[in-house]
């Protein structure tokens, strides 16, 4: 489990197990998702023998496949994050990566506290901005529930009036609400996500959250992300790049 800024967590809770078949002559010096992925690029030839010495190992072989964009056999692994303490506007960009599943905190929960954005704290006034909003968006929220719920007292179905009451009343809340969310993808979809997110020009927190995501599978499948290099801004955030990532 990593808490990588303030308030924000990123645990990997999943992986990818692998178990080579008894009768196919492979082994490998690695496991799990790599090794999966390893057995899979070699099957296609069926060159057990590794004849190459630069790709006899699983570093060398996975590498190679990084070099030459052949990402296919990375699509057979993959890993599963909680993520808690990101906003919903994060999230909300984060389901437009179609290649992942998501389970995410339903609106119809109770508010959590809010994610204020790195460049509003750091201005005491306009942190001081931020905070009566939310504070009035809250206040807000609190007299539309009430408003609501009182107005479904008189149906059948309560517990099902008070859930769409809550759902109703956070429509003023703002997106800087925090969230906790469940993400699974294969090795590609998150290399493919991280060289995307984790640049420069990528928002602060869903680039800081890329870059968490990323020490967390550099750790898990080292040889698979290892080519991803972190770097640090003047202003003090982090930001990531592959020479091997491309739009593939």
């Amino acid at each position: 489990m990593v808490p990588a800024q303030s308030g924000l967590i990123v645990q990997l809770i999943g992986r990818t197990e692998f178990t080579a078949p008894q009768d196919v002559p492979f082994e490998t010096d690695a496991v799990g998702g790599q090794a999966l992925a390893e057995f899979a690029g070699r099957s296609i030839y069926s060159s057990w023998e590794r004849a190459v010495p630069a790709t006899a190992s699983n570093s060398g072989f996975l590498l190679h496949l990084l070099q030459v964009g052949h990402l296919s056999v990375l699509e057979h692994s993959s890993a599963t994050f909680y993520l808690r303490g990101l906003s919903r506007s994060v999230t909300h960009e984060f389901l437009r990566h179609r290649h992942f599943s998501y389970s995410e905190l339903s609106p119809r929960a109770e508010p959590q506290d809010v994610v204020e954005p790195a460049a509003i704290g750091a201005d005491p006034v306009l942190h001081q901005r931020f905070q009566t909003a939310v504070a009035q968006a809250r206040t807000a929220y609190e007299d539309l529930l009430d408003g609501l719920q009182q107005a479904g007292t008189s149906r059948p179905d309560g517990s099902l009036a008070r859930k769409q009451a809550r759902q109703a009343a956070r429509a003023v809340l703002p997106l800087a609400q925090s969230t906790a969310i469940v993400v699974t993808g294969n090795y590609r979809a998150w290399r493919h996500f991280i060289g995307m997110r984790a640049t420069e020009a990528a928002d602060v927190e869903l680039r800081m959250l890329a870059v968490a995501l990323l020490a967390e599978l550099q750790r898990e499948a080292p040889h698979v992300f290892a080519d991803f290099r972190i770097s640090t801004l003047a202003d003090g955030t982090s930001t990531a790049a592959s020479p091997y990532v491309g739009d593939g």
